[in-house]
């Protein structure tokens, strides 16, 4: 197993590394918030990387792998870029794995570049699925219906909207008059189930790239802040917080990585690799953007400095699929089976 990206990944990543720097500064940042989308920037990056950069070139995409798409994925959480890449690459996935019951919905997307597409995470309550990232802004939404996998393109329910660290969030109905039904029963299962797993990488990524971006801050501020003489870095304390950081962030990258690798090698260990990389990257951004804010002093809790962005999108990210706790518990039980309460 070799995670090293090769030439044509390391040349996409520094490709989208030096667009994001250029367009995707802090103060679009931002400027983008409190929805987190940025449309001109969406724009530039879907002709980057095209509209359907993860579907299989037979059906219209570039046949990205998942692998490829975690990597972009970094980037993306790097610079917190207010985009709907994760979603939009799971949804196009999900769509074509449905075959021809998906193929108009794909091909619509495919055809307009600054289109999004997303998935909603939870199965439908009632007639709505809740708190679906992206939904304030996806044209379509693929949704687990009761036994049907469905895509909806009716506009957000009114008065439904929230938001989490800044994220597009969005009630949406999945039983409105634009519908279409993609699968049902066991199949439409195994493909919403496959698009979770898929969102919890492409997340597990970005979370990646938060959290080295974060440390850098930390580093960078422990650099040039002096006390008494000497600059702050040069403390035991802030030195060893630090490290240990940067220890969790590669150990999270690896993980991430790993279980877009899996993926790819249609290993069966797929599910439990990607519950275990978003709860450790979930930990690891978490870690290193509380470290870096604390090492900033009071500085680190004003919205004039950067780390509050990185600290707030850490903590808020992740909550779109629900508490992690409750993922921990979830993947103890796919490991080793359900706990019998006497």
């Amino acid at each position: 197993m070799d995670l090293d990206p090769t030439a044509e990944q390391q040349q996409l990543v520094e490709a989208l590394h030096g667009l994001l720097a250029t367009r995707c500064s802090s103060d679009v940042v931002r400027i983008s918030e409190p929805i987190g989308f940025n449309s001109d920037l969406w724009v530039t990056l879907s002709d980057l990387t095209g509209p359907a950069i993860g579907v299989p070139e037979v059906q219209g995409g570039s046949g990205a792998s998942l692998l490829d798409l975690e990597l972009i994925s970094e980037q993306i959480g790097a610079f917190l870029a207010p985009v709907p890449f994760i979603e939009n690459a799971v949804a196009t996935r999900a769509l074509a794995l449905t075959g021809d019951q998906g193929r108009a919905a794909l091909d619509a997307l495919i055809a307009e570049p600054a289109a999004v597409a997303t998935v909603a995470l939870h199965p439908a309550v009632g007639d709505i699925a809740r708190l679906v990232p992206a939904g304030t802004i996806a044209g379509a939404v693929v949704a687990l219906d009761a036994d049907d996998l469905v895509v909806t393109c009716d506009p957000p329910t009114d008065g439904e909207r929230r938001n989490l660290g800044c994220s597009p969030l969005a009630d949406r109905s999945v039983r409105g008059p634009d519908r279409s039904v993609l699968a049902t029963g066991i199949a439409a299962r195994r493909v919403h189930e496959q698009a979770r797993d898929e969102w919890r990488v492409l997340m597990s990524g970005a979370l990646v790239g938060l959290g080295e971006a974060a440390l850098a801050l930390g580093v960078d501020y422990a650099k040039s802040r002096h006390q008494f003489g000497v600059a702050i870095g040069s403390f035991q304390s802030i030195a060893r917080d630090l490290a240990d950081v940067a220890t969790l962030v590669d150990g999270a990258r690896l993980l991430a990585r790993e279980a877009a690798w899996a993926q790819a090698e249609d290993d069966q260990d797929f599910r439990s690799l990607s519950s275990m990389a978003f709860l450790f990257a979930t930990r690891a951004a978490r870690r290193a953007s509380n470290v870096a804010l604390h090492v900033h002093g009071g500085y680190g809790f004003t919205l004039e400095y950067d780390i509050q962005l990185y600290y707030r999108r850490a903590e808020a990210w992740p909550l779109a699929l629900g508490d992690p706790r409750r993922g921990v518990a979830d993947l103890a039980d796919a490991l080793f089976g359900p706990t019998e309460v006497a």
